[in-house]
């Protein structure tokens, strides 16, 4: 195998170890011997691809938030309308904030891990124009209100934060997950001509 593909290779498998370890037991209790045994490779092959364990785990956290918002944007792809998309988008973030691995990594260990400051400058980097172009897309379509685009996707943004803290910190996701979808659609709601 050549060598680039090598080093695909490498950082592919240590960031899948990584992730399922995180996933099941949290940062805090996984380390780096346990993820570069699991990978099968070195230490120092985890050290040329990650400065250190928490920039793995930063990496881990991108890529869930990646796969989310690919996950989101195919399945609000072909909806009938503006609404449509953005209540089917909600409903997508929703369903995401149920899974272990999410629930685990993104939203218990990265605002830890990474910091406040940090998790949010990736929300904002990741999520931010997603948001911002669903709203201007239900605006221009006539179907909210006209409204200071920016701000409002900030605000809508922090609702759905708090409401996948809800989940996450729910002793049943899955029923905090039905309790929060009712008043985050209600704020939509709210915004409707």
């Amino acid at each position: 195998m050549p060598r680039e593909e090598q080093a695909v290779a490498t950082r592919t498998e240590l960031l899948r170890v990584a992730r399922e370890l995180f996933a099941a037991r949290g940062y805090a209790d996984v380390g780096t011997e346990e993820i570069v045994r699991g990978a099968h490779v070195t230490r120092g092959a985890l050290y040329h691809h990650f400065e250190d364990k928490r920039d793995l785990f930063r990496a881990v956290h991108l890529q869930i938030v990646d796969e989310l918002l690919a996950s989101i944007v195919e399945q609000t792809a072909g909806s009938a309308d503006a609404w449509e998309a953005l209540t089917r988008g909600v409903r997508a973030f929703l369903d995401a904030c149920t899974d272990p691995a999410v629930i685990r990594i993104s939203h218990l260990d990265a605002p830890a891990v990474l910091g406040w400051a940090e998790w949010r400058e990736i929300d904002a980097e990741r999520w931010l124009g997603l948001v911002t172009m669903a709203l201007q897309e239900a605006m221009d379509s006539g179907v909210l209100r006209r409204r200071e685009v920016q701000p409002l996707a900030h605000m809508l943004m922090g609702a759905m934060v708090e409401a996948s803290m809800l989940i996450a910190n729910a002793a049943d996701p899955a029923a905090a997950r039905t309790e929060v979808e009712g008043p985050l659609l209600a704020l939509l709601e709210g915004l409707r001509t």
